[in-house]
């Protein structure tokens, strides 16, 4: 999710710190740094505290990293976030298994909004098994524009409260080298309240689009259907099955200098499992990964990804592909651009600075249709942005990302990469 985030203190005080130590130098006492040594100091200190430390440690269980900071948004208003990672290796003799990952992530703001989300990703016996866990809880202002580019871009925006809960798991096993079979489930319960039109200072202007419920009931073309832009269902119940299969040869999933992933995964959404709504689902992500090596002046990681989603049948608003947020299509809004079909494909290029900072610069594109036939037709959506890197455990980044769009722009505080 987007989030226009206050970091820049932390960016910079993030940056004075870290540095390589300067051989046997004996360090000053106390009374004789400067403010700002003192300062650096400080700040190396908390993050050591915070387990910001560069390393890995397998013998300490799971080995935390916390980072916590202030954030703003017109929607939420001023609050407090909080992204953690932790590292652990299910088995210490298992050379073979990249480490297991736990991602923590919390926000809590004035106006009552909150937040909290965690993920698991284990790697089994020398990686033959691998096992997924998601779960995420939130209640907070969001939007919704209609279904469609051109809905996105015209129409006025609708501000409601969401609550939503979520939770998802799937099972892999290793088939051939470096490929995986899996089956998984999702349940997901949407509940929208609240529901505005917001304006601005212009007169509505109105696109025609499909439905937001898979068929013409909340449709709208003038300012005479505004009502019913309000009037999405309050809750919806989404549970349905998943199946993928995945090439895997990245040599590390949080952040990979080599390999390849191919992955493509198939839901099915039904009312005989529990589902409000019949669908079916398809997506494809292709991300390569190739370290630079022997040119001059340019060392680090070009990064380039294809993404693909197709959704068929009855599927609600909440459930369309979205364009937008800190992993698609960064500097959009996400929840501002949705449809049943959606392509994207973005590249990065990440160059280390020294130490433990880094940089990233990125292009992206991508576009919507509401029949698969026509995707690539409509308009395209354009990003590019720069990032700073900073290292808190090894190979795993704080990434603070800063994305322009279009139309928009958007600032992104997380850990680790976006893909």
């Amino acid at each position: 999710m987007k989030h226009k985030r206050l970091w820049l203190a932390m960016l910079f005080t993030v940056s004075a710190v870290a540095k390589p130590a300067a051989g046997n130098e004996t360090p000053p006492a106390d009374n004789d740094l400067s403010l700002y040594q003192r300062t650096q100091a400080w700040f190396s200190d908390l993050l050591l505290e915070l387990g910001a430390d560069g390393q890995f440690t397998p013998e300490k269980g799971i080995d935390w990293s916390v980072m916590p900071g202030p954030f703003y948004t017109p929607e939420k208003k001023l609050g407090v976030g909080v992204s953690a990672i932790g590292l652990y290796l299910p088995d210490l003799n298992d050379q073979v298994s990249q480490p297991s990952a736990v991602t923590l992530n919390g926000f809590a703001s004035i106006n009552g909004a909150y937040g909290l989300s965690v993920s698991n990703a284990s790697y089994l016996q020398r990686d033959t098994y691998r096992l997924y866990f998601n779960a995420e809880v939130i209640d907070s202002p969001d939007i919704f524009y209609g279904v469609g580019i051109d809905a996105g871009q015209y129409n006025p925006r609708v501000d409601y409260t969401r609550r939503a809960y979520s939770v998802s798991m799937e099972g892999k096993r290793k088939i051939f080298p470096s490929t995986y079979f899996g089956l998984g489930a999702q349940f997901t319960r949407t509940e929208a309240s609240d529901g505005s039109v917001n304006t601005g200072d212009e007169p509505p202007r109105f696109v025609a689009n499909s439905s937001v419920n898979g068929n013409s009931d909340i449709a709208y073309r003038d300012a005479a259907d505004m009502p019913a832009m309000t009037a999405f269902p309050h809750k919806q119940n989404h549970i349905g099955l998943k199946a993928s299969l995945t090439y895997d040869s990245r040599d590390f999933a949080l952040n990979a200098s080599s390999g390849r992933l191919v992955q493509i995964e198939y839901f099915y959404f039904d009312q005989a499992l529990g589902s409000d709504h019949d669908f079916e689902r398809i997506k494809l992500n292709y991300s390569d990964y190739l370290t630079l090596k022997g040119i001059p002046g340019m060392p680090g990681i070009v990064a380039w990804q294809v993404r693909l989603e197709s959704n068929r049948g009855d599927v609600s608003w909440d459930q369309m592909a979205l364009l937008g947020g800190a992993d698609a299509l960064r500097g959009y809004e996400q929840g501002h651009y949705r449809d049943r079909n959606m392509l994207l494909s973005q590249v990065e290029y990440r160059r280390p600075l020294g130490g433990r900072h880094g940089m990233v610069y990125w292009l992206g594109g991508g576009t919507l249709a509401s029949d698969f036939s026509e995707l690539g037709q409509d308009k395209w959506l354009y990003s590019a942005g720069v990032g700073y890197r900073f290292e808190i455990k090894q190979r795993v980044n704080l990434r603070l990302d800063m994305g322009f769009g279009n139309d928009q722009s958007g600032f992104y505080f997380s850990i680790n990469e976006a893909f």
